[in-house]
């Protein structure tokens, strides 16, 4: 498989029912921009749960919780999410605890911004248990596409696809941004946003359209 097979499969999909479900969540992701912060925030512990874990996974716990990511107490909701079988239940339950205190003026802080890079700057520098993964992951679910949402899945397709040559060893900010350049490169051939390539290229990973 080389890099041009890639960019055919994705154009194959695009003229696909696969098109549809992508466009169908973007709205989803856009309908954010209207919310209020508690919901901006309910999306963001979301991204926190999906750290080092199953975004099907966290899909289903965040079902569940709801709103009690906002309402239940530090202990309460480690205890929930250790039921739920969360990997994490203490680390997680302490970090959105602590992100509380971002609620109030949360959507207010994110969409100040101008510049891309320095609203996901904003997110990793002060909100606990968000690195550039989850950050990306977080502000694109709320609606701003220009992110590259950069976990196993998708180096895996970019090495099989030979854009990249092996699986980095850590994925710290520099790491991060050289993959991230990539993925603009491969989105402006595509003609898509960062965003909306992440859901083509899970779904070719993984057969799923998950948010």
């Amino acid at each position: 498989m080389n890099q041009k097979d890639l960019f055919k499969k994705v154009n194959d999909l695009k003229k696909s029912d696969i098109r549809k479900v992508i466009e169908k969540r973007k709205s989803e992701f856009l309908s954010f921009q209207k919310k209020p912060s508690k919901y901006l925030f309910l999306e963001m512990s979301f991204c926190n749960l999906t750290a080092n874990y199953s975004a099907k996974r966290a899909i289903e716990i965040t079902k569940k919780i709801k709103s009690g990511f906002i309402s239940f107490s530090e202990k309460k909701l480690s205890s929930k999410l250790k039921e739920l079988g969360y990997r994490y239940p203490n680390l997680r339950s302490s970090f959105i605890v602590y992100n509380r205190q971002f609620i109030k003026d949360l959507r207010k802080n994110i969409f100040s911004f101008k510049d891309d890079l320095e609203r996901r700057e904003y997110i990793v520098k002060n909100i606990k248990g968000l690195s550039y993964k989850e950050a990306s992951h977080f502000l694109r679910n709320i609606g701003f596409f220009n992110y590259a949402i950069i976990d196993f899945h998708i180096i895996d397709v970019l090495i099989d696809y030979k854009f990249l040559k092996e699986k980095p060893k850590t994925l710290n900010k520099q790491r991060y941004l050289e993959i991230e350049e990539i993925l603009s490169k491969m989105s402006k051939k595509l003609k898509l946003t960062q965003g909306e390539l992440d859901l083509y290229l899970w779904y070719l990973e993984t057969g799923e359209v998950l948010k």
